[in-house]
């Protein structure tokens, strides 16, 4: 009897980490040519309304490519930057929810992201955001 429980409990364990691996992948080769991930993965479970708040610092004179993506479809989140006074800078919503946009900075400038599903499509899932640099 207690195998009977241990195999299902494996393949659900087996199957919910390898779903992250893939939506990373898919998240990475919007880097392909011109872009390096910063190495962090920032990423939040939402449902509902819920928004995921990151913070990041974009440095003077460089390009950055911000790369949202989710288990679902990558069209699904809603990423908007702002400075630190709350000023909107990007959102992505104004572009068919791009699941990626580059963004230059003139000064540093500290941001606040914010990432949220589209909930006309999706009402809860994995929001993961990649942020890389120009090289």
């Amino acid at each position: 009897m207690k195998y009977l429980l241990i195999i299902p409990l494996f393949f659900i364990v087996t199957l919910s980490s390898a779903q992250p691996a893939g939506i990373m992948e898919t998240c990475q080769n919007y880097f392909k040519d011109k872009y390096i991930s910063d190495g962090q993965q920032y990423r939040a479970l939402l449902a509902g309304e819920e928004v995921a708040e990151f913070h990041a610092t974009f440095y003077e004179d460089n390009r950055y490519r911000l790369v949202a993506c989710g288990a679902r479809d990558n069209q699904t989140i809603v990423f908007n930057v702002y400075d630190k006074e709350r000023n909107l800078l990007f959102s992505n919503k104004d572009y068919d929810n791009t699941p990626y946009w580059d963004l230059y900075f003139s000064s540093t400038t500290d941001c606040i992201i914010e990432a949220r599903l589209d909930t006309n499509i999706q009402s809860s899932g994995i929001v993961y955001l990649l942020i890389g640099f120009e090289h």
